[in-house]
């Protein structure tokens, strides 16, 4: 089964990483193209699917995938022509490692400058 793509949704655009099989398991993976489409069409997520990082920038959040063993974080940017990806990681502790929001800011004011 195939997915249409519209030319109204707004490209993915991934600075790093990506979602596979393996490691995302199956059904972390399709949760995850499920809600990265919502965002491509101009939806908005809530908790607990998604929330807000300002400490990284504005219109910046992340994911919230619960695999069988893992919890995987998407670190995303909105913008009004895309959906900027910065980060995919593993989340093995409550707070956000200081250094992916660190690589997060850099990557952006790079994206942005380029």
């Amino acid at each position: 089964m195939g997915v249409s793509v519209s030319p109204k949704d707004k490209p993915l655009v991934w600075l790093q990483s990506e979602i596979k099989t393996p490691p995302f398991g199956r059904v972390a993976r399709v949760e995850a193209g499920y809600l990265l489409r919502e965002l491509q069409r101009g939806g908005s997520l809530a908790m607990p699917a998604s929330r807000p990082m300002p400490s990284i920038g504005l219109r910046c959040h992340e994911l919230r995938i619960r695999d069988e063993a893992i919890t995987w974080r998407i670190i995303y940017r909105v913008d009004a022509d895309a959906i900027v990806i910065l980060d995919v990681f593993a989340k093995k502790t409550e707070q956000t490692p200081t250094a992916v929001l660190a690589t997060c800011r850099r990557r952006l004011r790079e994206y942005d400058d380029a």
